[in-house]
């Protein structure tokens, strides 16, 4: 018999290992993915001695095409049925676009959307079977923005995520199969060091960046509770509602106080 488990991606560091500690002293079982094994490693035996669950990982880079299935056949080899996809794992370009290599934006492209739908793909069918499953994308409140003038692809794949997510629910949602796309602001993690854009990171006001572990607690109450569409907290509610319905001067405006230097370069 296939026990259930919760299969987070991009979770060695930031808003998925905060969703993997949460998820444990929920009670669940863990499959951790990232790239960096011996930290997934020390990580594993951590959670899995402080909240007594079963926690598993495979190290993994989502920018290759087979990465999903290896995940997948993993998860199959060892007989665990993943009963909650958190698709979590991110990718930043520091580089203008004129500048950055076509591999580059593929790559981007393959972590941020292309490994979604692959993941989802592999595992929807087996969540059929067993009678339901819960999927989380974390995607972000540029989805609902003009895109930026720094790492141009982010914010249209996560709109396409989004709207992704949404066909998961229209199509699965009668078999007990729910999608939640969880969109939040500016949250203080690695990956603006690692996308390099950290100094832009730190021109934003404090008040505007809030920690991963509200938002992974956030974000998972709001897929326990089946939400569709998930903003975490009202500062990021606020500003997404002003950028959904002022005008795009007014906005350009705004985005000089909120988001220095990612819309002005």
């Amino acid at each position: 018999m296939k026990e259930s488990y919760a299969l987070i991606t991009g979770s060695s560091s930031g808003i998925g290992l905060e969703i993997a500690y949460y998820l444990a002293e929920k009670g669940f079982n863990l499959i951790l993915t990232a790239r960096r094994e011996s930290l997934l490693e020390d990580i594993s035996k951590y959670i899995s001695s402080k909240y007594n669950v079963k926690v598993d990982f495979i190290s993994c880079d989502l920018s290759l095409k087979e990465a999903p299935k290896e995940i997948f056949e993993y998860c199959n080899s060892k007989n665990y049925f993943v009963e909650i996809l958190i698709n979590n794992a991110g990718y930043g370009i520091s580089a203008p676009f004129h500048k950055s290599s076509m591999e580059d934006e593929e790559k981007c492209i393959r972590v941020l959307s292309i490994s979604v739908i692959a993941l989802t793909k592999l595992f929807i069918p087996i969540m059929m079977e067993k009678g339901g499953g819960k999927i989380m994308i974390v995607s972000s409140v540029a989805a609902f923005a003009p895109p930026s003038s720094i790492q141009s692809l982010y914010g249209p794949t996560k709109t396409f995520v989004n709207r992704f997510s949404d066909a998961i629910n229209l199509g699965y949602n009668k078999n007990k199969i729910y999608s939640t796309a969880i969109c939040p602001g500016y949250t203080i993690t690695n990956f603006h060091t690692a996308s390099g854009v950290q100094d832009e990171m730190d021109q934003v006001p404090n008040f505007l960046k809030k920690s991963a572990k509200r938002i992974a607690i956030d974000g998972v109450n709001a897929m326990f509770k089946g939400k569709r569409i998930y903003i975490p907290t009202k500062t990021w509610k606020i500003i997404t509602f002003l950028i959904n319905s002022v005008p795009y001067f007014v906005f350009k405006i705004l985005s000089s106080f909120i988001a220095p230097s990612r819309f002005n370069k």
